[in-house]
């Protein structure tokens, strides 16, 4: 029998914005597919209802792949492909595998020679990074910066030499709890003309994306406190 696929399905980067962020492919995708690998299976159960209302939810298998879930993915994912069924991956925000760990479920599917079909939808890093202004040409996305204090300090400074020697975007985010500490802490360690973009609720109806150098940003409040915000910087 031919082997199913591998379909990476990406969701919103919030509520109400389905139709503005997500083409028809996604729907089709939900309609035919009835495995799904996902973060969070409750949250998943309720974005697959809302997009497709005629769903059978309680027929669908999900299979959760969190940061404490075990995954066997030979038993679990393996033989639904090797019985024709495709195979579904949904991220908690945005596209799958970009800053998600279902990568390595894409790298499993790559050595059994299973074919992966990657769906367009929203990426935050690469929406901010489009409309940023910065260096487009090159760039790094490093993830989260240390929590700690100091070692979230060397790192600003090692990124901004980075940046500084090869015209390199570096992008990264926080926690939204943490952004306040993360937005005084670029104050404080770049230099005054190093290019901060600050992009927050990316897609949704208060969406702001502002770049300044840091100098500028000293003189600036800001109102990204528990907002998803990505950060980009080049020097």
């Amino acid at each position: 029998m031919k082997k199913g696929k591998l379909y990476l399905i990406p969701t919103t980067l919030g509520d109400g914005t389905e139709e503005k962020t997500l083409p028809p492919t996604v729907l089709n995708a939900i309609k035919n597919i009835d495995i799904f690998i996902v973060e969070n299976i409750r949250t998943s159960r309720r974005y697959i209802k809302k997009m497709y209302k005629e769903k059978d939810i309680d027929n669908t298998i999900f299979l959760s792949y969190g940061k404490h879930d075990r995954l066997d993915l030979h038993e679990d994912f393996l033989s639904h492909i090797y019985s024709g069924k495709d195979v579904g991956i949904i991220s908690e925000a945005g596209v799958p595998c970009v800053a998600d760990p279902g990568s390595k479920i894409v790298n499993f599917a790559h050595q059994f020679q299973i074919e992966v079909v990657p769906i367009v939808g929203p990426s935050s890093i690469l929406l901010a990074l489009m409309a940023s202004g910065l260096n487009g040409q090159n760039f790094a996305f490093i993830g989260y910066l240390p929590i700690d204090k100091l070692d979230r300090k060397k790192k600003i400074i090692e990124l901004e030499i980075l940046s500084r020697k090869t015209k390199q975007t570096q992008i990264f985010m926080e926690t939204p709890y943490r952004n306040i500490q993360m937005f005084e802490a670029l104050l404080n360690v770049c230099t005054k003309l190093t290019k901060l973009c600050i992009a927050s609720n990316i897609s949704l109806h208060n969406e702001k994306i502002t770049t300044k150098t840091i100098g500028e940003w000293k003189t600036e409040k800001v109102d990204i406190h528990k907002k998803p915000t990505i950060f980009l910087i080049q020097a």
